[in-house]
C-alpha cells in the first residue's frame, strides 16, 4: 500500500505486511487506513508512522469489500460469503 502526495506526486509512505494483494482499502472515521487482502486478514494502519496497529482475523475467504458503519464499526466482505462486523478501537 502506498501513501501518495498528491500535491508532488510523491510516494510519502509504504505500508508492508499482508502476505497477499490487497484488495480493499477504507479510511476510518479516526483517519487510520483499514486494509483487506487475499491473505484473509484486515489491518489497520497509522498512515503517519506507517505501523500496523491491528490485525483482524477471522474470515476463510479473501477479504474484498471494506466499510464504515455510521456507528464507527468495520463491515467486511469475503469471499467466504459472509458480512462481518468489527471494533477497530
Amino acid at each position: 500500500i502506498k501513501i501518495w502526495n498528491t500535491e508532488t506526486g510523491q510516494c510519502d509512505l509504504t505500508l508492508t505486511g499482508h502476505s497477499g494483494w490487497v484488495t480493499a482499502l477504507c479510511v476510518l472515521d479516526d483517519g487510520r487506513l483499514a486494509s483487506g487482502s487475499h491473505d484473509r486478514t484486515i489491518k489497520i494502519w497509522n498512515t503517519e508512522t506507517g505501523q500496523c496497529d491491528l490485525t483482524l482475523t477471522g474470515h476463510s475467504g479473501w477479504v474484498t469489500a471494506l466499510c464504515v458503519l455510521d456507528d464507527g464499526r468495520l463491515a467486511s466482505g469475503s469471499h467466504d460469503r459472509t458480512i462481518k462486523i468489527w471494533n477497530t478501537e
